[in-house]
């Protein structure tokens, strides 16, 4: 157990942290939320100790190892993919070194009954121990399946690390950290660099880690599926959820209606304090009364909702002139790079209405291909010939590059802007998390995340009737996805996106074309369905084939049927007793949830926890009730 006590932080005088306190559990699944620039990323870095505070403790268990993923990673190293990755069994690797040096030394002395040799014994006895609790005899094995779950082919182990891009060196990182196993894992967004096979994999790989995480994701589905318990950062505060984001979302709703309810209050309180002080003020007898509701006034805590700005913007595309139904037809496309076919021999057509999600590995050519549809890369060989009145507005990451460095982020939009949405320009900003001064920004200061967000918000003001959209949700938080989906669909021309994001395209898409070795496959209905067709395990892993066997196998394969008879009737005694025994497993199990609440109370006092800390026999108990609790789950399962 991790225990934060009142822990504080300023940034040039803006309160980022102001006397937060949380415990972490050994097998929390935690997804950290909040608007951004809440302190999100800077909570994780306090957490790894990369950023001092300056109040509060965090208190660690002796020996705790955190592994910590940060959104953007350049690496130097010269080591190939494989060698870097293995550099997470360091301190096993050197106990193999060990081994081999005791082995040699045994090998060459001869003093077999000596104190000396009993030791070199004793010690290789020590060393084998250790190298098998860590699995140090598989770590090639261990290394290769958790790079060719994160999307590398065994071709590219041998990659020098200074020839990946920043997306795939992340990966290896990311590898790096789940190898080494850590008591505490620490994400900052894992999925934004990740295709869709590679999050699904990592969603169950994290889901059955035995320790602790604490994740920061703009994905609800990664979100959902991993997590437990939601932390929300507003205000130089805290909220602690034991839910994972979507009931989350419902019950900080509820909580939100309460606080704006009991602000209300407070404020008809207030206004009624402050006009009996003006009354009584002037009046000498009332005077010491007048002072005493000014000195209530003072140490009254006021209640404070965070706006929700942007919540109601209802975002839609400019009016444009209609296509013709054939919107693109690409014939033979062919694309090569150092003689390697990225997309070999490829025809789709694209009609009017469309809207398309390109899934698949990274690597199969999903980019390439849309920036060839709509003439941002030359093709090898092949034709794309745009329907009528087709008008193509495209956005990727470099999409950004055509922009005038010295212009501010707000001529940008004010330049294509047209119409009743002038009037609202720094809204749509806000949407896209340009707030405050940050209109006032030149492009050319800019992050790379800042001017994508920057062209995605002027691709919007522009009217176009087909959008080809790379990646658009990667530097966007949750509300302003919702709002961009909202907007998507409603737009009433043709769209391909480009995503690994299963929430953003479930509902917006009616096609999707899968990229795979063999080229692309047409499949109609949304990224959900596609995942179901393909016999998915609730969209765990996309490599998983259905493994049923045809009907006539089954049929072949199968043992006659037996004669048709009444089936026995049940055993109602032990159906009773079945009964009997699960309300009772209920009725434990809601007392020892009760127990371990009240012990986590306890331990969330800095006070208490610091009193009880000195009592071995009460963290032992506790451990205790937390194991008879995953007894009784187990229980309860199996009579269910």
């Amino acid at each position: 157990m991790i225990a934060v006590s009142n822990i504080e932080l300023h940034f040039s005088g803006r309160v980022m942290f102001d006397q937060i306190s949380f415990l972490i559990n050994e097998n929390d699944k935690i997804g950290l939320t909040g608007r951004n620039g809440a302190g999100k990323s800077t909570l994780l870095k306090v957490l790894k100790g990369l950023q001092p505070i300056d109040g509060g403790d965090i208190m660690y268990p002796k020996g705790t190892i955190i592994g910590y993923l940060p959104q953007e990673l350049h690496s130097q190293s010269q080591l190939t993919v494989m060698d870097e990755t293995r550099k997470a069994f360091e301190s096993v690797m050197k106990l193999v070194e060990e081994k081999e040096k005791i082995m040699h030394d045994m090998e060459i002395r001869t003093d077999y009954e000596s104190d000396d040799y009993m030791q070199l014994i004793e010690r290789m006895g020590e060393v084998e121990h250790q190298i098998e609790i860590h699995d140090g005899y598989s770590i090639d094995e261990q290394t290769e399946r958790v790079l060719k779950g994160l999307g590398f082919d065994p071709a590219d182990f041998e990659k020098p690390m200074k020839t990946l891009s920043g997306g795939w060196q992340m990966r290896v990182e990311l590898a790096k950290i789940l190898l080494a196993k850590p008591d505490l894992v620490l994400l900052d967004e894992p999925t934004n660099h990740l295709d869709i096979e590679s999050v699904i994999w990592l969603e169950k790989f994290l889901k059955e880690y035995p320790g602790a995480i604490i994740m920061v994701s703009h994905d609800r589905s990664f979100l959902d599926n991993i997590t437990n318990r939601t932390i929300e950062v507003v205000a130089g505060d805290i909220e602690d959820y034991n839910a994972p984001y979507t009931k989350y979302v419902e019950l900080r709703k509820e909580r939100r209606e309460q606080l704006i309810n009991a602000q209300k209050n407070q404020q008809r309180d207030i206004a009624q304090i402050e006009r009996n002080i003006e009354r009584f003020r002037a009046k000498a007898s009332k005077a010491t009364f007048a002072q005493s509701l000014i000195k209530k006034l003072d140490k009254m805590d006021r209640i404070e909702v965070e706006e929700e700005d942007v919540s109601g913007m209802n975002l839609r595309f400019p009016a444009a002139q209609a296509s013709g139904k054939t919107v693109l037809v690409a014939k033979n496309i062919v694309k090569r790079y150092n003689d390697k076919p990225v997309i070999n021999n490829q025809s789709v057509q694209i009609d009017r209405g469309d809207k398309i999600a390109f899934v698949g590995k990274n690597g199969m050519g999903k980019t390439t291909f849309s920036r060839m549809l709509v003439n941002d890369l030359k093709m090898d060989s092949g034709t794309v010939e745009l329907g009528h009145n087709v008008t193509i507005g495209y956005y990727a990451q470099h999409a950004a590059d055509s922009m005038d460095g010295n212009d501010t982020v707000l001529d940008v939009v004010d330049r294509v802007a047209v119409g009743d949405i002038r009037t609202k320009l720094r809204d749509l900003l806000g949407c896209f998390l340009f707030k405050g001064d940050d209109v006032f920004k030149k492009v050319k200061v800019l992050s790379g995340g800042e001017k994508g967000r920057l062209a995605l918000c002027k691709m919007i003001l522009e009217p176009r009737n087909f959008l080809v959209m790379d990646e658009p949700t990667n530097h966007l938080d949750m509300l302003s996805k919702e709002i961009l989906k909202n907007a998507l669909n409603a737009f009433e021309g043709t769209i391909i996106i480009v995503s690994h994001d299963r929430d953003f395209l479930h509902g917006l898409t009616t096609k999707t074309f899968e990229f795979t070795p063999e080229g692309i496959r047409e499949h109609i209905g949304d990224i959900n369905e596609f995942l179901e067709k393909k016999a998915l395990d609730n969209m765990r892993a996309l490599e998983k084939q259905d493994t049923k066997k045809p009907a006539a196998e089954v049929k072949k394969n199968s043992s006659p049927a037996p004669a048709k008879q009444e089936a026995p009737k049940a055993d109602e005694k032990a159906q009773k007793k079945r009964k009997a025994d699960l309300d009772k497993c209920e009725q434990r199990i809601a007392e020892l949830e009760q127990k371990i609440a009240r012990t986590e109370q306890e331990l969330a006092d800095p006070a208490r926890f610091q009193e009880l800390s000195k009592d071995p026999g009460f963290f032992a108990a506790y451990e205790a009730l937390k194991k008879e609790l995953d007894a009784e789950m187990v229980k309860w399962e199996t009579l269910s």
